[in-house]
């Protein structure tokens, strides 16, 4: 199992989409993220067209520092984020639960 720790040491499940089709699908088709994370790799901009939730989405550079954060609605195109290079997704409201925020480092361990 993988996990996402984040800057407080806690520890999140985290499925990671790596591949062409796991990073086009992302978290379409689902009624959740299922309380647990969704790194998305080589990814500067997400979007929430036919999803049925909002997710909490967080743009990381290289090093997985956290850029930005927000929520995003369904039905919805977000912006790319240049220094981006993964996105981290989330159910709405999970970020404000786990405390992630700008400038957090965070890491994944397998």
């Amino acid at each position: 199992m993988t996990v996402l720790v984040l800057g407080d040491g806690r520890r999140v499940a985290l499925e990671v989409a790596d591949t062409r089709q796991t990073r086009r699908r992302g978290l379409l088709g689902r009624a959740s993220a299922d309380g647990g994370a969704l790194l998305i790799t080589k990814c500067r901009s997400v979007h929430t067209l036919r999803m049925r939730f909002a997710i909490d989405v967080a743009y990381l550079d290289a090093s997985m520092r956290v850029l930005r954060v927000h929520t995003m609605v369904p039905q919805r195109i977000g912006r790319v984020v240049q220094r981006a290079r993964q996105v981290l997704e989330a159910d709405s409201g999970a970020f404000a639960t786990w405390n992630v925020s700008v400038g957090d480092q965070l890491h994944v361990e397998p």
